[in-house]
């Protein structure tokens, strides 16, 4: 399964790892690290050495109880990083955001990929989207950062995200942004209990029913937490146990803060994988 991102094509018939680059002051777990362009880069080059194929920058956090930021902040966060590494890396970079303006700006400076935690909801995002002809990833999330973990509430949370990610990609589809273009994510962690984020885990089947990329972003987040009682610096294992288990279910980009530990786990997935065959 063959998909090109901007000028890069990657193989998503074998797990691929996007290492996590935020360049935000408030980010659950790495916010304010890699703030200046010179700590930005070298957090991306150490990713890619170590496996990374995506390297995923975000100016805006999304972490629960977040307030959002203007077009102007996040465009001076996200727009030299998207710069430099592009001139500097071999590495796809991916733009996490859900703002018109960023998208149409990064893809100019050699983004190949979107990935919208608000699903391209946002007025003109569809189109902005459409427009710069990138690979969109298309994530769930139930109400708005500021209060999505109050109290979330599903019917049935398998078929409730599922029949949301549908809706999304009739919309997109639409608007000119072919499936060959699209990537869904769950969203673990974005309005979901913990219940509701292990019931989506153990039923990915049902994501990758729609013959459709597969993004999963589990990395040490509070799920883990809750499991595990450790803290966010503290769930590398957490992490990689359950990027092992969707992988396992055939999940195929992994949204990582943990990138070398990540890779290595994948590796014996995809190794015993290919031994079933």
């Amino acid at each position: 399964m063959q998909m090109q991102f901007a000028s890069h094509s990657l193989d998503l018939s074998r797990p691929q790892v996007m290492g996590i680059l935020n360049v935000t002051p408030d980010s659950f777990s790495d916010g304010g690290r890699y703030n200046s362009l010179d700590s930005a880069l070298a957090h991306a080059e150490r990713m890619m050495s170590a496996g990374a194929t995506f390297i995923d920058i975000g100016g805006e956090s999304t972490r629960p109880g977040a307030d959002p930021v203007s077009t102007e902040q996040e465009l001076n966060r996200v727009c030299p990083v998207v710069e430099a590494i592009r001139k500097n890396l071999d590495v796809v970079v991916s733009v996490d955001t859900s703002t018109p303006e960023v998208m149409r700006e990064t893809a100019r400076l050699g983004a190949g990929m979107i990935n919208d935690v608000r699903g391209l909801q946002r007025d003109g995002a569809v189109k902005a989207a459409a427009d710069t002809g990138l690979p969109v990833c298309i994530m769930h999330m139930q109400g708005q950062p500021k209060t999505m973990q109050t109290a979330p509430s599903y019917d049935d949370p398998v078929q409730d995200v599922l029949n949301f990610l549908k809706e999304r990609i009739a919309v997109v589809e639409e608007a000119g942004i072919p499936r060959s273009r699209l990537i869904l994510d769950p969203g673990f962690g974005f309005g979901k209990s913990l219940v509701h984020n292990l019931t989506l885990l153990a039923s990915l089947r049902h994501f990758l029913d729609q013959k459709l990329p597969v993004l999963i972003g589990v990395s040490r987040k509070s799920m883990l937490g809750e499991i595990t009682g450790r803290g966010v610096d503290e769930r590398c294992a957490a992490s990689i146990a359950a990027a092992t288990l969707a992988a396992w279910q055939g999940a195929q980009i992994f949204r990582v803060h943990d990138v070398a530990e990540t890779v290595d786990a994948l590796k014996v997935v995809a190794a015993l994988k290919g031994i079933e065959k």
